[in-house]
C-alpha cells in the first residue's frame, strides 16, 4: 500500500468521524423538553420498556434494550414483524413502547401502532422526521434527524444510527440518575463481570486458606527460600505461635542477598521481615482489598479474623482474574 493510498483512506475515515461528531453536537443542541417528558414517562411506568425497530434501527434498538436492562430499567426488544404475527401478546398494559424508525414511515411498525394504542400503551418514537406518521401517532417524539449521513453516497445509515444510539444512551443514563442507580446495583445485574465480582464477592471467597507458608521468627535463610518457593505466593508469613510477627517476600530475600552477600545465610527470618504487614478481614469485599493494595502499593494482604489470627492470604491476582 502506497503512502498516497493510506492518506486517502485516513482522509475518508476522518471525514466520516467528523460528520458523526457534528451529528452528536447537533443532537446535544436541539435536545428539548420532550426528552425529559420521555424519561418521566418511563420512570412512572410500572411495566417494562419495550423497544421495537426494523433493519438498522432494529439493531440499534436491540442495543438500547440491552443497555436499559443492564442499568436498572427492565426492557426487551420486540421485532415488529414478529409482533404483527403473534408476539403482540408480549406487551402488557403497563409497558412503554419505544419505536425506532428514521423515516417514521416503516410499514412493519405502523401496522402494530393501532394495537399499541388500543392496548392502552404509550409510545415514544425516535425518528428523523417530526411530520412522519409514526411521530404524529406517538405520545412523545424524540427527533434524531441528521443533516447528512457519513456514508460517501449519503445513503447508508451511519450518522443517523449514531444519533439513535446516542439518544438511547442518553435515556439510559438519565434514568440511572433519576433512579439513583449505583455501582452496587450495576454489580448485582452483572455478577459475572469483573466489577460485579469485585463488588459482590468477599475476601473470604477467594483467599488462599490452606497450606499457608508460615515460618517461625528464627527460621534460617535456607529454609526461608525453600518455604517461599514451596508456598507459591512469593512470600512467607512469620508467626510466633498464633501471633503474626511480619512477612518476608521474595523481593526482601533478593535485596538481602545483594546487600549481605556471603553473610546472607547467617540471618533469620525475623532479621529481614516487614513488621506490621497490611491485613484485611475475610468479610471485606474484593473491591476494598483492591483499594487497600493500591493505596499501600502492595500486591498481597494477610487475612485475619477478629482476634488477629491468620486466616489466609489474598493477592491482586485473586481479585483480577
Amino acid at each position: 500500500m502506497t503512502d498516497t493510498t493510506k492518506a486517502q483512506i485516513l482522509a475518508v475515515a476522518r471525514k466520516a468521524i467528523h460528520t458523526e461528531m457534528l451529528t452528536l453536537k447537533h443532537l446535544e443542541e436541539t435536545l428539548g423538553d420532550e426528552f425529559a417528558v420521555a424519561v418521566e414517562m418511563i420512570l412512572e411506568s410500572r411495566g417494562k420498556c419495550i423497544i421495537t425497530g426494523m433493519g438498522k434501527s432494529g439493531l440499534v434498538g436491540r442495543k438500547i434494550a440491552a443497555t436499559l436492562a443492564s442499568t436498572g430499567t427492565p426492557s426487551f426488544f420486540l421485532h415488529p414483524g414478529e409482533a404483527f404475527h403473534g408476539d403482540l401478546g408480549m406487551i402488557s398494559k403497563e409497558d412503554i413502547v419505544v419505536a425506532l424508525s428514521y423515516s417514521g414511515e416503516t410499514d412493519e411498525i405502523l401496522k402494530i401502532v393501532p394495537f399499541i394504542h388500543s392496548n392502552g400503551n404509550r409510545i415514544i418514537s425516535m425518528t428523523g422526521n417530526p411530520e412522519s406518521a409514526l411521530a404524529k401517532n406517538s405520545d412523545v417524539h424524540l427527533d434524531v434527524g441528521v443533516r447528512e449521513e457519513a456514508c460517501i453516497l449519503h445513503l447508508a445509515p451511519t450518522s443517523s444510527t449514531t444519533a439513535q444510539i446516542a439518544m438511547g444512551d442518553a435515556l439510559a443514563v438519565s434514568l440511572m440518575q433519576m433512579r439513583g442507580f449505583t455501582s452496587v446495583d450495576f454489580a448485582r445485574l452483572h455478577p459475572g463481570g469483573s466489577l460485579g465480582r469485585r463488588l459482590l464477592m468477599t475476601v473470604g471467597n477467594v483467599m488462599r486458606d490452606h497450606d499457608l507458608p508460615v515460618v517461625a521468627p528464627d527460621c534460617p535463610a535456607a529454609e526461608m527460600i525453600h518455604a517461599i518457593s514451596k508456598g507459591g505466593l512469593g512470600l512467607i508469613v512469620i508467626c510466633d505461635g498464633e501471633k503474626i510477627e511480619g512477612i518476608v517476600t521474595d523481593g526482601d530475600v533478593r535485596r538481602a542477598m545483594e546487600r549481605l552477600r556471603g553473610e546472607f545465610f547467617n540471618i533469620k527470618a525475623a532479621d529481614i521481615a516487614t513488621r506490621n504487614p497490611k491485613t484485611i478481614s475475610p468479610d471485606e469485599k474484593l473491591i476494598e482489598a483492591e483499594k487497600m493494595m493500591t493505596r499501600n502499593k502492595v500486591t498481597s494482604l494477610l487475612v485475619t479474623d477478629a482476634a488477629g489470627k491468620l486466616s489466609g492470604v489474598i493477592q491482586i491476582y485473586d481479585i483480577k482474574l
